[in-house]
């Protein structure tokens, strides 16, 4: 299973391309989206749309893993991410991937074991469980690799226990 994880942003936009076969994972790709600042905001949706449309159509992906939001103190950027995370969900809807969503402490639980994780230890986790040299960078990436992984460990053992 191609497993695309998603941290949603009209900024910075992560992705991580996961392959789960079985209990086995293994890290394809990662990179973000990025539109600048000094475009209209109407225009970095569009193009937040029109890369996301590419990235589908470039990965491939059997599922769609995105997180869903977290509101912190900061209501007004809390708003924009959620425009771009709309357009990022229009995206997939159009594309017809599944999608599968996932709260903060759903992946910290997934990923670590404690929903309550820290950052740095869902990263190291990630790292260690993908046999990666070194925590993926930028942080947005990072976290859209632990949004796919978790799904990868959520959906191989749901295939486990059907088989059994």
């Amino acid at each position: 299973m191609l497993i695309l994880g998603i941290d949603p942003g009209y900024a910075t936009t992560g992705f991580g391309v996961v392959q789960a076969v079985r209990s086995e994972y293994r890290l394809v790709n990662y990179g973000t989206i990025t539109t600048p600042a000094s475009l209209p905001f109407p225009e970095r949706l569009k193009m937040l749309y029109e890369d996301m449309m590419e990235l589908l159509q470039t990965v491939k992906p059997d599922a769609v893993a995105v997180e869903e939001l977290f509101w912190g103190h900061n209501v007004t950027t809390g708003i924009g991410v959620s425009h771009g995370r709309g357009v990022i969900l229009l995206a997939i809807a159009q594309y017809g991937a599944p999608l599968f969503e996932y709260t903060p402490n759903q992946v910290k639980q997934s990923v670590v074991g404690f929903g309550a994780a820290e950052k740095r230890q869902v990263m190291d986790m990630t790292r260690r469980l993908l046999r990666m040299e070194k925590v993926a960078r930028p942080d947005d990436a990072a976290d859209a690799i632990a949004i796919a992984l978790c799904h990868a460990r959520s959906a191989t053992s749901r295939l486990t226990g059907l088989e059994q």
